[in-house]
C-alpha cells in the first residue's frame, strides 16, 4: 500500500472575527528564521549587535511591497478587466508573493537603510545569505498548507495529496502531484549550506557570497518552475519567471567571474603578525619581530622584513585586528564603513 504526503485539511483559523491563515504564520517564522541567522552570522564576524534588526525593519516590509507587485506585474489579469477587483492588489491573503520583486525590494531596503546608518553593504549580504536560504525553506511550506506550487502527477510515495478544490484545470481526475514547495524547501537548505561552506573554504567576501547564493537559488527556482502546473504567462515558450531566473543565473555568475580577483581585505595589524605587547621585556620568537626603540614616549617601529610597522605604546585603545578588539573576518569584509 502506498503512503502519500496528505494536505492539511485547514489552512485558515479564526481568532474571534480575526483569520489566522497558515501561509502568513509560515511566512512570519521564515522571516524571524533568516533575521535570526543574519543576525547571529553578523554579529559573531565582529559586527555591531542589532545591526541586522534595525536593516530588516527596512528589508522586510519593502521586500513585502515588492513581492506583491512582482505578482501583479506578472499576472495581471487577476486583478485588471471587466470582473476584476483594483482592491485584490492588496490581498495578500490569497498567499501569492512573487520572491524575485521581494528579493529585488528588500535589497534596495536594505541598502537604503546601511546607506543611512553609515554601514557596509557586503558584510551584511554575506551575513544575510544564508539567512535567506533557511528562511524560504521555512516559508515554502505555506505552499503545502494552501495546497499550491506542486508539480505534475506523481504516483511516488512522496506524493502529496491535492483536494479536488485546489486542483487546476486539466487535472481533476489527478488526485496526487509532486511536492515542488518540498523541492524548493530542500534546495534551500542546501543552498544555505553551500554559501557557509563556501564562504569559509575560499574567504569569499559578503558581496560574493551572496552571489553565490543567488545563482544556486536561480536554478533552484528554474527547475521548480519548469516542474509546478498550472497557468502562466509564456515567452518563446518558457514561463516569464524562468527567465527573469536565468537573468538572475547570469548576472551572478557575471559578477562572481569579473570579482574573481578581488582578495579580501586583510587588518593592517594582521599583515605585521602576531605583536606582544609593548616593553623591554616583550619575547622575541616566531612572528615577533625584534623592535627598534623608538621616541621617547612613542610606539616602537618593528626593524625586519617588509612588513614593518608600528607597535602601539601601551595603554593605546583596542581597535580591529588588535588584540582585545573586534574581531575582522576576511570573508565578510570590513564592518563600520560606509557602503
Amino acid at each position: 500500500m502506498l503512503a502519500y504526503l496528505p494536505s492539511p485539511a485547514r489552512a485558515v483559523w479564526h481568532l474571534g472575527p480575526l483569520p489566522v491563515r497558515a501561509y502568513a504564520l509560515c511566512l512570519a517564522a521564515g522571516i524571524v528564521l533568516g533575521v535570526w541567522v543574519a543576525s547571529r552570522r553578523y554579529t559573531r564576524a565582529g559586527g555591531q549587535p542589532g545591526v541586522i534588526l534595525d536593516i530588516a525593519a527596512w528589508a522586510v516590509p519593502c521586500g513585502l511591497v515588492g513581492g506583491r507587485l512582482y505578482i501583479v506585474a506578472t499576472d495581471y489579469g487577476r486583478y485588471f478587466g471587466s470582473g476584476h477587483d483594483l482592491l485584490g492588489i492588496a490581498a495578500v491573503s490569497d498567499g501569492t508573493l512573487g520572491f524575485p520583486g521581494a528579493l529585488a525590494a528588500g535589497s534596495a531596503g536594505a541598502w537604503f537603510a546601511c546607506r543611512r546608518a553609515g554601514i557596509a553593504l557586503a558584510p551584511v549580504a554575506g551575513a544575510a545569505a544564508p539567512g535567506l536560504a533557511f528562511g524560504l525553506a521555512l516559508g515554502s511550506w505555506g505552499n503545502w498548507f494552501g495546497q499550491q506550487l506542486y508539480g505534475w502527477p506523481s504516483s511516488l510515495p512522496w506524493a502529496v495529496v491535492i483536494a479536488p478544490a485546489h486542483r487546476v484545470p486539466g487535472y481533476e481526475n489527478y488526485a496526487t502531484f509532486q511536492p515542488a514547495f518540498g523541492y524548493e524547501c530542500g534546495w534551500y537548505v542546501l543552498t544555505g549550506l553551500l554559501v557557509i561552506w563556501a564562504a569559509r573554504r575560499f574567504a569569499l567576501t559578503g558581496d560574493r557570497a551572496f552571489a553565490v547564493w543567488l545563482a544556486a537559488f536561480a536554478v533552484g527556482r528554474y527547475g521548480a518552475e519548469s516542474l509546478t502546473v498550472g497557468s502562466a504567462h509564456h515567452l518563446f515558450g518558457l514561463r516569464i519567471n524562468q527567465w527573469v531566473m536565468a537573468l538572475v543565473f547570469a548576472g551572478a555568475v557575471g559578477y562572481l567571474y569579473l570579482t574573481r580577483s578581488w582578495q579580501p581585505a586583510r587588518p593592517a595589524a594582521a599583515a605585521a603578525g602576531p605583536v606582544g605587547p609593548a616593553g623591554p621585556a616583550s619575547p622575541v620568537g616566531p612572528g615577533r619581530p625584534a623592535a627598534a626603540p623608538g621616541p621617547a614616549g612613542g610606539p616602537r617601529r618593528l626593524a625586519t622584513g617588509p612588513q614593518a610597522g608600528v607597535v602601539p605604546p601601551a595603554g593605546t585603545p583596542a581597535g580591529p585586528g588588535r588584540p582585545g578588539g573586534p574581531p575582522v573576518l576576511p570573508h565578510l569584509g570590513r564592518f563600520g564603513t560606509r557602503a
